[in-house]
């Protein structure tokens, strides 16, 4: 459920960085946090993972009844919230690290570009511009998965769910990266399109 979550809200709200750009402070990673998540994307990324959720029958598993989507709603967004939270703002703050993804651009090959997309959930930038393990990412969507037991019920508050839950955080925020990587590329295509028309 969370590599829905982690794709839905980064690809809608994700822009690509200028590596110019100066660090971010600890207030601004806050203001970065707030802003990803207090946004509609956050509630319709809620939605999409509440229905994948009941769909599957998945983790976290309220039953298979209709009645349990407000659940799966409300943990989905819970998931989302402190995954931001830890990983965007308290960890990213804490390792002086920097959350903002920056793309390499059409300069480069396609797969080089794929690897650093993807690439990213693990390998990250500090505040001073070296390249360091992604310690915020990682730690941070551990933190949210751990959390997630005190809302979880029963049969979902278990080692192997936790781990789960981490481990498709942390592969849903690599393949999210491919949309600020690319889009920027898909757009202008569309635009040289319609502008060939007569």
């Amino acid at each position: 459920m969370r590599l829905f979550s982690a794709f839905i809200v980064v690809a809608c709200l994700a822009r690509a960085q200028d590596p110019a750009e100066p660090p971010l402070s600890s207030s601004e990673k806050f203001d970065r946090f707030a802003k990803e998540t207090f946004s509609p994307f956050t509630v319709g990324a809620g939605a999409f993972n509440a229905v994948i959720s009941q769909a599957t029958r998945s983790t976290p598993l309220y039953g298979r009844e209709w009645n349990a989507y407000p659940k799966r709603f409300g943990a989905s967004v819970g998931d989302i919230v402190t995954q931001n939270f830890f990983g965007d703002y308290v960890l990213a703050s804490a390792f002086h690290e920097d959350p903002r993804y920056f793309r390499m651009g059409p300069t480069h090959g396609i797969w080089p570009r794929i690897f650093h997309a993807v690439g990213h959930s693990i390998i990250t930038k500090t505040d001073s511009g070296r390249t360091t393990f992604n310690w915020s990412n990682v730690m941070g969507t551990a933190a949210s998965a751990a959390l997630s037991n005190a809302y979880y019920p029963g049969p979902s508050q278990t080692p192997e769910a936790a781990a789960s839950n981490w481990g498709t955080s942390v592969a849903g925020s690599g393949l999210a990266n491919l949309m600020p990587e690319f889009w920027p590329d898909f757009s202008a295509w569309v635009k040289r399109k319609v502008h060939r028309k007569p």
